[in-house]
């Protein structure tokens, strides 16, 4: 699985240095290819034995089966990006802007208002969207007019 989602991280960016889209055939060998990694990662999982005995309840999974079951069920949302250019590869940004958030929490122990918190997640917003638009950000805060919202 590791090595069809670089591949098709590598399908993505030449899609884009080329301003094209991916082509449907390869979609569907990569959807397929998919697929079969998932199919035999299951039987690899289900032919494994049990792990402790659940008293009641489902009984419990390997992490990797539990993977494998997400994989499968939301399969639309994990290739998202094939099919949708605007979609990203990774969720790299959104991961980086909630990163400050919990950085701040856990240096001063988290925000004294709620007015507060709404501040500092609306300037980190606008410093965010600067950086994703190639801006200066000092110049985007002094005018505030040249960021496209």
């Amino acid at each position: 699985m590791d090595k069809l989602l670089r591949c098709m991280a590598q399908l993505l960016r030449k899609a884009k240095d080329t301003s094209t889209t991916i082509p449907p055939p390869v979609i569907a060998r990569v959807e397929g290819l998919y697929e079969r990694i998932i199919l035999w990662g299951l039987m690899f999982h289900e032919s494994q034995p049990p792990l402790t005995k659940a008293k009641r309840g489902r009984p419990k999974r390997r992490t990797g089966h539990n993977l494998l079951i997400r994989l499968r069920d939301y399969k639309a949302d994990v290739l998202r990006f094939l099919y949708d250019p605007a979609v990203p590869f990774t969720n790299n940004r959104a991961e980086q802007d909630l990163r400050m958030v919990k950085l701040k929490q856990k240096i001063s122990g988290g925000f004294r208002t709620f007015q507060g918190a709404q501040t500092f997640a609306t300037i980190r917003g606008f410093i965010s969207s600067a950086r994703k638009q190639n801006l200066n950000i000092l110049a985007a805060l002094q005018n505030p007019a040249l960021l496209v919202i």
